[in-house]
């Protein structure tokens, strides 16, 4: 009778190593899942950058229906961008109104195409660092140009405003313009052409975009140009969770901006005076 006791005992004891061994090596030997790879990672690997764009906005960046190609300032820098991580670019159209809920939703890796930084885009996405100083001013016809001095002069009723939707010209118009006639036009590029035409009187737009068509049509004014409404910077925005990737983009921006390429790319495309 003792033997079996004893027997007995030697198998639940040798049970009960095996079952605490096997409990010991689960909790302190798990194998960890493996890391998700970063956005800059995928970027790699993918060999292709997605670059969200509006392709409207001169000379920042705009889509040529002639030759179906972007050009402009922010494809050139597109363009270094793609060639520091030794990758392709592809272009992924966006709209002003669409632009957030598109980089959001992750359609592409992050958008190029003269995007100010604002504190609520910021509260929902990632916002590089500024590299190029920005600001709310006016278009108008090279005649009335001395009539438009300030927003008081331009916030009369019979002042034909017209901006495109969905963005912060639209945006800026509503909140400090309310005494204009306000026209919505869809096609921003279509506007500067319309004002020279006098289809309206003003445009609302950015000095960037200002610069860009009084050197393209004579017939155009920015008397505002270096007295903007507002000061603010350009930057490229990407969703929340692109930490890593938006590192590697300020260091490049730093990069561009100590080799001479931004003060290069703005001779090129912005200053008019």
């Amino acid at each position: 009778m003792r033997k079996n006791k004893t027997i007995i005992f030697i198998i639940i004891t040798v049970l009960a190593l095996l079952i605490a061994g096997s409990i010991f090596d689960s909790f302190f030997n798990k194998t960890e899942p493996a890391a998700e790879p970063s956005v800059l990672d995928v970027i790699r690997e993918r060999k292709v950058l997605r670059v969200g764009t509006t392709g409207d906005y001169q000379p920042m960046s705009y889509l040529d229906p002639q030759t179906g190609k972007y050009e402009g300032f922010d494809d050139e820098l597109a363009k270094d961008l793609a060639r520091s991580l030794g990758v392709e670019i592809e272009y992924v159209p966006t709209s002003w109104p669409t632009l957030m809920e598109d980089t959001l939703s992750g359609k592409f890796d992050l958008a190029i195409c003269g995007v100010t930084i604002t504190d609520a885009r910021k509260e929902q996405a990632l916002m590089s660092d500024g590299y190029m100083i920005n600001g709310k001013t006016i278009l108008c016809r090279k005649e009335d140009a001395d009539k438009f001095a300030s927003l008081e002069d331009i916030n009369r009723p019979e002042v034909r405003v017209m901006v495109n939707p969905g963005g912060l010209n639209e945006k800026f118009a509503r909140e400090n313009l309310p005494d204009v006639e306000l026209i919505i036009h869809d096609v921003n590029q279509e506007i500067p052409s319309l004002i020279a035409e006098g289809e309206a009187d003003i445009m609302i737009t950015e000095v960037a975009e200002a610069g860009y068509y009084v050197r393209k049509d004579s017939r155009l004014a920015a008397p505002l140009y270096l007295e903007p409404f507002t000061e603010g910077q350009i930057g490229i925005m990407m969703p929340k969770g692109s930490e890593e990737l938006l590192d590697y983009v300020n260091q490049f921006l730093k990069d561009e901006k100590e080799s001479g390429r931004i003060d290069e790319l703005m001779g090129d495309y912005i200053l008019i005076y």
